[in-house]
């Protein structure tokens, strides 16, 4: 099975006018976004990806061009209805995108999923196979220290199993958080509110592990060794009450330790 992903960046400005007359032009920097961003208004970025045969004659799945020409002419107005809408929910929007976009394609090819991007820390995202459940994800980060130690090893062990970062002293992390939550959106179109999502997250982790030596000072490491794997599990145990509690399912965990570096954790 093949799957192709494109990625099709485009604005939706404040003056409805600017905004049509941009789109009956000819995209002139389709890399940066085409309707262009002209003055103040709303950017995006919406990933679809594609599956199916290649076709016998190009052994293409889908030519490119045609992704960016379906969405332009059928998502960018959706995303457009929306934004001029008044308390539009952005999870609804995933939903209709993939639904709007489902008959753009040759018949042998299917959406398969998309994904849209809000803000450069907040994510949209629905599978065909998962309608009319949808996803979303926001980023979140913290700077914390840990010790690789195990103490059933010995020294010699330790420092063989964990190197570097066995150092007695600790060593430091600048850690990236992705949380997502999945579920029908409600009557507003949303799962959460997305200030009341950052401050569950906030007051439940972030609060909690942000500057701390997680080996000392977060009693959840007294028996774990702080891996990226652990510490995405422990997140994950931690929010999983808390947004049970707000009729929300969390999804997945994500937490990078270095750009190189990341686990997801889901149960």
């Amino acid at each position: 099975m093949f799957r192709l992903t494109r990625a099709v960046r485009f604005a939706v400005n404040a003056d409805p006018r600017e905004q049509q007359r941009l789109l009956r032009g000819k995209p002139t920097n389709g890399y940066a976004g085409f309707p262009s961003l002209a003055g103040v208004g709303h950017f995006f970025t919406l990933e679809c990806t594609v599956t199916g045969p290649l076709d016998a004659r190009s052994e293409y799945l889908v030519n490119i061009k045609q992704i960016d020409a379906v969405v332009r002419e059928r998502a960018v107005p959706l995303v457009d209805s929306f934004v001029r809408q008044p308390n539009s929910g952005p999870a609804r929007l995933a939903a209709s995108l993939l639904e709007g976009l489902g008959g753009g394609w040759p018949s042998a090819v299917k959406l398969e999923s998309l994904r849209l991007t809000l803000s450069p820390f907040l994510t949209i995202s629905c599978l065909a196979s998962e309608l009319p459940m949808v996803r979303l994800s926001q980023k979140f980060e913290f700077s914390a220290s840990h010790r690789l130690h195990n103490p059933a090893l010995s020294p010699e062990e330790n420092r063989e199993t964990f190197g570097k970062c066995n150092n007695p002293h600790g060593h430091g992390h600048n850690y990236e958080v992705q949380v997502t939550l999945s579920g029908i959106p409600d009557e507003s179109g949303s799962l959460i509110p997305v200030p009341r999502f950052e401050q569950i997250v906030a007051q439940t982790v972030i609060d909690r592990f942000d500057h701390r030596n997680l080996n000392v000072e977060l009693p959840e490491f007294a028996t774990l060794i702080p891996t990226v794997e652990n510490i995405a599990m422990t997140i994950f145990r931690l929010l999983k009450p808390a947004f049970e509690a707000e009729q929300v399912t969390l999804a997945a965990v994500t937490v990078w330790e270095t750009p190189k570096t990341w686990c997801e954790y889901s149960e």
